[in-house]
């Protein structure tokens, strides 16, 4: 995955926007609250960082191609950094971009989700752009 690809995913999901900020790197919101950020490596190595669940934090944080984010991770907040994005990983960091997104999306108050148009107890899709799988998911 590159940066376009990334944005163009990003850009898919409901109520999302994007913003250019912390060293240049594409900044992914629901409502002010962020959700996926391309860029952003003290490496200056194409990065894609994303919030997880407390399981898949520790599954991820010892996998090849992953680490804790930067920043983040230091002050305990659960995100990944995707660092291996030779396109074999491709599948994976889609899923974990839209279970970041339904994350942020359910621990928004009822009454922003509302005034996003977005509600975490209506059923919704969302297809992924992949020419390999077109996986579907679901969001609850």
């Amino acid at each position: 995955m590159n940066y376009d690809e990334f944005n163009m995913f990003c850009g898919s999901f409901p109520a999302t926007s994007h913003v250019v900020q912390w060293g240049n790197s594409d900044v992914w919101k629901i409502g002010n609250t962020v959700f996926a950020i391309g860029g952003w490596s003290p490496e200056e190595e194409t990065a894609f960082t994303f919030k997880v669940s407390d399981l898949n934090f520790d599954f991820l944080s010892s996998c090849s191609g992953y680490k804790p984010a930067p920043d983040f991770a230091n002050r305990g907040m659960k995100w990944i950094q995707q660092i291996d994005t030779k396109g074999h990983l491709d599948e994976e960091v889609r899923y974990y971009l839209s279970e970041s997104y339904k994350i942020i999306v359910s621990s928004l108050s009822k009454r922003k989700q509302v005034e996003l148009g977005i509600l975490c107890h209506i059923n919704y899709t969302h297809i992924t752009n992949s020419s390999k799988t077109g996986m579907l998911h679901s969001y609850q």
